[in-house]
């Protein structure tokens, strides 16, 4: 097998592993000397540092690793942590279901229907910036309204709002308003943000 086609193997396999490969297993697929397998990704890592690739080929004792340029990491980092769907528990999954089918709503409201306090998951899905404050409640106590954000759309790989899953909402009977009430955005209780938010 010619060098050039033996390096365009060996680059392939370790694009695909991700991983480190072994001298050994190279030579086994490619059916050629260990030896060759060596010399052809010495030759791969010396084109790759001489054209000033964004990736290098890293050597691990006997093992030959595909990886990116060091001096490129903070790029990498920024684009893959967008990107990266961030860890939700149960309880900030429930929450935040919550939050997107019944935006702008109350914390209150979202314990409403859960039954159990939320401040915990409410201030985690501020801080993965999945929610966002939206104005405050025409009620006593003037309780924040929440409502979810554009990294919420990019995250669970969503055009709009609209690309939510249908679902049967809970109905509540009139109440009076307060705190613990979910005021319909529009409504003659609701504040100036929910109007323009529903007018929007």
């Amino acid at each position: 097998m010619e060098r050039s086609e033996l390096a365009r193997i060996c680059e392939a396999v370790l694009f695909a592993a991700g991983e480190p490969v072994e001298t050994e297993r190279l030579s086994f697929a490619t059916e050629t000397d260990p030896d060759e397998v060596r010399a052809a990704l010495r030759e791969l890592m010396d084109r790759y540092a001489f054209e000033r690739r964004g990736i290098r080929i890293l050597r691990l004792e006997d093992s030959w690793q595909m990886c990116s340029q060091n001096d490129l990491a903070p790029w990498v980092t920024k684009a893959l942590e967008t990107r990266r769907p961030p860890k939700l528990s149960a309880s900030q999954l429930e929450t935040l279901t919550i939050i997107a089918y019944y935006q702008p709503t109350t914390k209150a409201f979202v314990e409403k229907i859960r039954g159990v306090d939320s401040s915990y998951s409410v201030s985690a899905l501020l801080n993965k910036k999945l929610i966002e404050e939206n104005g405050r409640l025409e009620a006593p106590g003037r309780p924040i309204l929440y409502r979810t954000t554009p990294d919420f759309l990019r995250t669970f790989g969503l055009e709009s709002l609209e690309d939510l899953p249908e679902m049967e909402k809970i109905q509540f009977s009139t109440e009076p308003v307060g705190s613990d009430a979910h005021i319909a955005p529009g409504s003659e209780n609701a504040s100036d943000d929910q109007k323009k938010e529903t007018e929007g």
